[in-house]
């Protein structure tokens, strides 16, 4: 059954009291938007067409940024839902799959229940999402004969019979794409905010004879976010889960609390993840890695049993391979650690490659940066850099190599070879004595002055 998505991401979100659009607020590390997209993305959709009002270069900029093939349409006016999704129509015109209709700042929607909702669509003409509410208070109703969807009541509409039903809308509908847009052009604003509703065409689809239901899923996967309250609720909602996820999968979590995961953050079995680690987007751990404490990590892969940590940094491009260590107060940007390779203190390894069982020294940096381009570093294999070493790229240490400590190498190394660029050490006897008798009464003076 071939399936488009159609997200509706046109508000404001003037609860959240920003300048950037409600939908690009991020929860574990990307916009809440992407999330919304990622769970329609696995019914492989033939069509994703996201419907964009406020803001909407930079929800264009997001979604394409996500998804370069996703359609992002304008809704010029903000005239309610289902004008909204008729925003969509042109751009879906010719296909005659189902349509599912999915909000942006809803974005716990699970693909398992979008893949319910759309099997649902093989016995009825409409299918809307519902969730049992513990306090249903504002949310429109669900009203139900049997397992037929009669019609949906918003509360401000609603008597308090219908206002006493438990089963809430959550607005996510899955409908065959031209009848969808031909029940739409049925809907008119004769209600209480003017506006046309989305959840007309239920009534619209039940007087005209064919049939609507519900399917249901966990309150839970229907929280929306209006506000900063509820977008940390939502963060939190998500590392919960995530968190369970991994353990489930056998991933050692040592303070599950503390660590913060990615939407898309991979960890293999066995892993070890101590605590305060946040993993940033884009990672990959293997199984049998230990992620040491104070880690940030992000953009990056991290082999079999290697080693990253405490208190350091991956950032984009980083790629250790196994057994590789990273270890303390140690940034490493844009480069290869291959096997066994050692960076253990104190050191920035930056638009670089460090060969097998390398040693990195204490302090060590290489200088990437000219001003205006960034240039390589090669170190090769089994090369051991001393500490406090400075290597100005491009610049390449053969296998093998040693630098003394203190150097600053600013020409290629050979293989096995010794490199020393340090002055020469002068000791001036006394000399040190002498100076400090000539500060001392420098200042005596001057106190005796004032």
């Amino acid at each position: 059954m071939t399936t488009s998505l159609i997200l509706l991401a046109a508000g404001k979100g003037t609860r959240m009291n920003s300048e950037l659009p409600k939908v690009l607020h991020p929860i574990a590390g990307d916009p809440m938007l992407v999330h919304a997209m990622a769970a329609g993305a696995l019914l492989d959709p033939v069509h994703t067409i996201v419907v964009a009002g406020h803001g909407a270069e930079a929800v264009t900029e997001a979604v394409h940024a996500y998804d370069e093939t996703a359609v992002v349409v304008v809704q010029t006016e903000q005239l309610g839902t289902a004008h909204a999704v008729n925003c969509a129509r042109d751009a879906l015109a010719g296909f005659d799959g189902t349509a599912l209709v999915l909000y942006g700042d809803t974005p716990f929607v699970t693909p398992e229940t979008l893949a319910a909702m759309v099997a649902a669509t093989a016995d009825a003409d409409v299918v809307v999402l519902g969730f049992e509410a513990a306090d249903p208070g504002r949310y429109g109703r669900l009203v139900m004969e049997g397992d037929s969807l009669e019609r949906i009541v918003e509360f401000k509409d609603a008597d308090a019979t219908q206002r006493a039903i438990t089963l809430c809308n959550s607005g996510v509908i899955a409908c065959n794409a031209p009848l969808l847009f031909d029940l739409i052009a049925a809907v008119d604003t004769d209600n209480e905010a003017g506006e046309y509703y989305l959840t007309d065409i239920i009534g619209i689809a039940r007087a005209r004879g064919l049939r609507a239901t519900a399917v249901t899923c966990q309150q839970a996967e229907t929280l929306g976010i209006n506000s900063r309250a509820e977008l940390a609720q939502a963060e939190t909602a998500f590392q919960i889960r995530a968190r369970a996820i991994l353990m489930e999968d056998g991933v050692t979590l040592q303070a599950p609390e503390t660590v913060f995961l990615a939407r898309d953050t991979v960890i293999g079995r066995d892993a070890y993840i101590e605590p305060h680690v946040v993993f940033g987007p884009g990672v990959t751990v293997e199984s049998g890695a230990t992620i040491r404490a104070f880690s940030h990590l992000e953009g990056c892969h991290v082999s079999r049993g290697a080693v990253v940590g405490p208190y350091a940094r991956l950032r984009p491009g980083a790629e250790l391979e196994e057994n590789a260590r990273v270890g303390n107060f140690v940034e490493i940007k844009n480069a290869v650690i291959a096997e066994g390779a050692k960076v253990n203190h104190l050191s920035y390894v930056g638009d670089a490659f460090v060969g097998a069982h390398a040693n990195i020294g204490a302090g060590t940096v290489t200088c990437n940066y000219d001003g205006v381009t960034k240039h390589h570093t090669h170190i090769g294999a089994r090369a051991f850099i001393g500490s406090n070493t400075m290597l100005v790229a491009p610049v390449s240490i053969g296998a093998g190599a040693m630098t003394g400590s203190g150097s600053v190498i600013t020409s290629d190394v050979e293989p096995d070879a010794l490199a020393l660029a340090r002055a020469p050490q002068v000791e001036k006897p006394g000399m040190a004595r002498k100076i400090i008798d000539m500060l001392k009464a420098k200042k005596a003076r001057s106190e005796r002055s004032s």
